[in-house]
């Protein structure tokens, strides 16, 4: 198992396949795992394809006091820190980035960031902004139930995601307020003008925790933004429409490289 020493942080990757690379950032309550299912063809379209379990997350280590860490300020710049040190570590100049959730938050605080690094944006299901609560009271409203009352699925889930030691810990902490989202208003869209890089915004039509029309202001703000919406799907389109979901990634991704569409049927080679 490959771990990496990332700004005194041990942290989990994997990467596979051989050409442009792609780096794969999860959501909000999940670790590489959930990216199983996208792996085989990214790699069998001929990327290079890298996945790893941010801070406290998965398999990597939480530091010192890891949720004090996550509520505070630090938690989004120190992210982009971590992701700078781990494409160093892969000796990776230039990447697409593809993340689900808050992992559209970090793709989106990357590119701002270190925009000669990165070819492309791909913004899965995230939020744009809070409409102006606190997130507090958002997630109070997005995640209602404690551990104790979550569905066994659910439950297996996070212990697959995170592990069975740290599964409730994490469940509790990331439904709190959620890391990346913050202790505020949270709201993206002052940022997107500056972010050039040509970004797909995919959406689920019935996710239960944002409105499409969330889709809808990241393309609106973005310069170079295209939208797609999944129908009848829900928050995690990736999982509840794998053929959908790789069908429009991958069309996204060809194009970014070659500049025309990719003459494969994405259904036939479709994980999950």
């Amino acid at each position: 198992m490959p771990f990496a020493q990332l700004n005194g942080i041990k942290t989990y990757y994997e990467e596979y396949g051989q050409g442009p690379a792609v780096i794969l950032l999860h959501h909000g309550f999940g670790s590489s795992e959930m990216w199983r299912g996208v792996l085989p063809t990214l790699v069998g379209a001929g990327f290079r394809a890298v996945m790893y379990d941010r801070r406290g997350y998965g398999q990597s280590d939480q530091g010192e006091n890891f949720r004090e860490f996550f509520l505070s300020q630090r938690f989004r710049p120190e992210m982009v820190d971590d992701l700078a040190a781990l494409a160093a570590e892969l000796k990776l100049d230039s990447f697409h980035l593809v993340g689900q959730c808050e992992g559209g938050v970090l793709a989106l605080d990357y590119a701002q960031r270190f925009p000669g690094q990165v070819k492309s944006l791909v913004v899965a299901s995230t939020m744009c902004h809070s409409d102006g609560k606190g997130m507090f009271s958002v997630n109070q409203e997005m995640f209602p139930l404690g551990w104790d009352e979550l569905d066994e699925k659910v439950q297996k889930k996070m212990a697959a995601w995170q592990g069975e030691k740290r599964a409730r810990e994490c469940y509790q902490l990331f439904s709190y307020l959620g890391g990346a989202y913050g202790t505020g208003q949270f709201d993206l869209r002052t940022m997107l003008p500056a972010i050039e890089h040509s970004t797909l915004i995919l959406y689920p039509d019935r996710s239960a925790l944002f409105a499409v029309e969330q889709a809808v202001d990241f393309y609106r703000g973005l310069p170079n933004a295209e939208l797609a919406v999944i129908p009848r799907c829900g928050h995690n389109s990736y999982e509840q429409k794998p053929q959908e979901y790789l069908r429009l990634l991958m069309n996204f991704l060809h194009r970014q490289e070659h500049g025309e569409e990719p003459g494969f049927a994405a259904g036939a080679t479709c994980a999950g």
